[in-house]
């Protein structure tokens, strides 16, 4: 409700501009047949503070982080719910070595990256590193519809996409918890408690993901046409149940709960998906506008050609490198391999990973957390930008 005399910029009003414009952003995408993300970028800073400063996200205060867990929760579900368990299985030598290694080289490569060429200490050269592993589902899906390529590469990219995103956000977290601290045994504790968070989420899905698909099987459970309804409530809370059982085990658990639900005989999986995926349409909008209107120009500009030289170091060096490891062997083509190896843009979980670490870091006095972002803001428009329209049929 408004009040006369409030302050001009108003939270509600912000939030509603936010929404509005992503979804606007959207639909002017689609029709220019150009990835979403591109524009949503560009209306984030074009309503942000940098623009016509009518989206504010600090004034939002800790809802920004129950929004952004909301939609996050929402998002990585459908992941989860759109991957088919026999094609994974059939794929699954490539998506292990990729969700696995692929995070230890991208990692690394990132790092080095980072000291190399920007100079940046070791401690901020790995948080990067950790939190450029993700590759982005949200974009990663539209790009295939677009481009015609075998099962086997498009169920390689899809679940990479979705998987290596729990894998390389608890990764990243756990970085940022251990990294800070000179203790060298917080670190070997800190390295353990990455396969710990991944077991543990992965666990509190598979509880989740089978009491909704019994939910589902079941007509009489849940009255007819409140399936979606029902399965969206059961996804966030099963989300910020499992993050407060074990720190950061949230993500994995809705992408197990997904693959469970998804590939469950019920005899509502298409208005499910559907359901999702215009809800995530929605979602990727809002946050998008939110996130970026966090970022400043003046922090992208200040990384000038060096920001730039580490991205190009990324996407023609790390990721061909990455890929060329993790396929050796398989029976890709090399015209597959390059394919994957050219598709990596990073998305929403990068972004709001970043945003995280921003500001953690900027509470803890280092002032590099905007930089951080700003580089990870960087990675995301660049890849974005120009993988997608030179994406071609693999």
């Amino acid at each position: 409700m408004s009040v006369p005399g409030a302050a001009t910029h108003d939270p509600a009003l912000g939030f509603a501009v936010a929404l509005a414009a992503g979804a606007v952003a959207q639909v002017i995408a689609r029709h220019l047949r150009i990835p979403g993300i591109v524009l949503l970028l560009g209306a984030g800073v074009l309503f942000g503070p940098d623009g016509l400063d009518l989206v504010r996200p600090e004034e939002l205060g800790q809802g920004l982080h129950a929004i952004v867990g909301f939609a996050v929760a929402v998002i990585l579900f459908e992941g989860g719910l759109n991957l088919n368990w026999k094609r994974l299985r059939r794929e699954g030598t490539v998506i292990r070595r990729l969700v696995l290694w692929g995070a230890l080289l991208t990692t690394a490569g990132g790092a080095l990256l980072a000291r190399t060429i920007l100079g940046w200490s070791w401690t901020h050269a790995l948080l990067f590193g950790t939190l450029v592993i993700v590759t982005g589902p949200t974009v990663i899906t539209p790009l295939l519809r677009r481009t015609k390529v075998r099962h086997s590469v498009e169920t390689i990219l899809e679940a990479e996409g979705v998987l290596i995103d729990a894998v390389g956000a608890i990764i990243a977290i756990v970085a940022l918890e251990t990294l800070s601290s000179p203790d060298t045994m917080a670190v070997a504790l800190g390295a353990a408690h990455v396969p710990m968070r991944l077991l543990a989420g992965a666990a509190i899905g598979v509880a989740g993901g089978v009491v909704i698909a019994l939910a589902l099987r079941f007509r009489h459970v849940i009255p007819d046409g409140l399936e979606n309804v029902v399965v969206l409530a059961l996804a966030v809370a099963l989300y910020q149940v499992a993050n407060a059982l074990v720190p950061e085990a949230g993500i994995p658990a809705v992408i197990v709960a997904g693959l469970i639900v998804g590939n469950s005989r019920n005899s509502v999986g298409r208005e499910l998906r559907e359901f999702k995926e215009q809800l995530t349409v929605l979602l990727i909008g809002l946050l998008f506008m939110l996130l970026t209107a966090n970022v400043r120009l003046a922090e992208i500009r200040e990384l000038g050609l060096p920001g730039l030289a580490v991205v190009a170091g990324l996407v023609l060096l790390v990721r061909p490198l990455t890929v060329a490891l993790c396929t050796a062997g398989s029976e890709l083509s090399w015209r597959e391999r390059a394919f994957i190896a050219w598709v990596g843009p990073r998305g929403i979980v990068a972004a709001a990973v970043a945003t995280l670490f921003a500001e953690r870091l900027d509470a803890a006095g280092d002032p590099a957390g905007h930089a951080l972002r700003a580089l990870v803001f960087l990675v995301i428009a660049i890849t974005v930008v120009v993988q997608g329209p030179l994406v071609g049929p693999a």
